[in-house]
């Protein structure tokens, strides 16, 4: 079962290296096994791990055995490294789903399907569409774990729809609210809000925060009552303030208002529309790309792929609604 690993370091992993060192399925095959299998091959049917009770089948195109199937002597089943990943039944070649997730992860303001379509040369925008979804899906779960600790920044903002008047309360019906939580040189978390008030807003604090932290906001109403177990400091926003200073520490939202930006010129200059349903897949696949900020770009598509394993998702979830 031993082989020549093929892994570069993640500084290497670029989209020259991709194009040149991956450019048949069959080394891209051994590059997503190396991957999943970094300590041996493991069946995802029985989850067996010894070594010498799992070969590989040698490969024989007239006998229509491909190339990287497995046998397991536990289960007497076979798998290849697609089986129970977000890759499992697809007809895309996997030299074209490396590129896909590199230009994903390596794209500050996010690649539309459009856009890969025509990259990768894909037969219509539902496949390609489909292929990113599935991408944002293996980003999106795992749910959260662990929680948010230290000084954490915490804002909302309205995307979608048409911006009506002015001031907080007008034009909002038609958005959709999507509140984030940054931890201070640490990670973020984006959710929707079917409604924004102080209880939906107090609800995800108290379920992502650790009790005892900073939390910073801005002066909207809706964080004036947190509970005590927080220590709740918030900028005047409404008064022109954006920033001060107090006990030895900076008060701002600066952080998360900076990870909006992003948000919000992906949603517009990328993606145009993105349907409510759909949303939270977008975020997860922004977080991603925020919460690996200090990471290369290798760095970031490798530990996206890691997250490929035991995610399944079909095209009927996705036949409702737009993208």
């Amino acid at each position: 079962m031993k082989r020549k690993s093929m892994l570069p370091t993640p500084e290497d992993l670029t989209l020259d290296e991709i194009n040149t060192r991956f450019s048949t399925d069959e080394s891209a095959r051994r590059y997503l096994e190396e991957i999943r299998w970094g300590n041996g091959v493991v069946c995802p049917h029985c989850k067996n791990t010894d070594q010498k009770r799992i070969w590989e089948i040698k490969a024989n195109e007239a006998a229509k055995i491909r190339a990287g199937l497995y046998q397991c002597a536990e289960c007497k089943k076979q798998f290849t490294v697609t089986v129970g990943t977000i890759f499992e039944d697809s007809h895309i070649p996997l030299r074209k789903w490396l590129v896909a997730w590199y230009l994903l992860c390596s794209s500050k303001k996010g690649i539309s399907s459009l856009q890969i379509q025509r990259m990768l040369g894909l037969g219509s925008y539902r496949t390609a569409l489909f292929m990113m979804h599935r991408i944002r899906y293996a980003l999106a779960h795992p749910a959260f774990t662990g929680m948010l600790k230290g000084v954490v920044e915490v804002d909302e903002v309205y995307l979608g729809g048409k911006r009506l008047g002015r001031g907080r309360k007008v034009g909002k019906e038609n958005k959709v609210c999507v509140v984030s939580l940054v931890e201070r040189g640490g990670k973020a978390r984006s959710m929707v809000l079917d409604r924004v008030t102080a209880e939906n807003l107090k609800g995800a604090i108290m379920e992502h925060v650790e009790d005892g932290s900073v939390v910073v906001t801005d002066d909207y109403f809706g964080y004036r009552k947190l509970p005590k177990i927080f220590k709740h400091e918030s900028v005047k926003h409404s008064a022109e303030e954006y920033v001060r200073r107090e006990k030895g520490m900076k008060v701002h939202t600066n952080n998360v208002e900076s990870k909006f930006s992003l948000l919000r010129r992906g949603m517009i200059g990328t993606f145009h529309q993105v349907s409510k349903k759909h949303l939270p897949l977008y975020l997860a696949e922004f977080d991603h790309r925020f919460n690996h900020r200090k990471n290369t770009d290798g760095e970031r598509t490798i530990a996206a792929l890691k997250c490929a394993e035991g995610k399944r998702l079909t095209l009927k979830p996705l036949k409702r609604g737009s993208a």
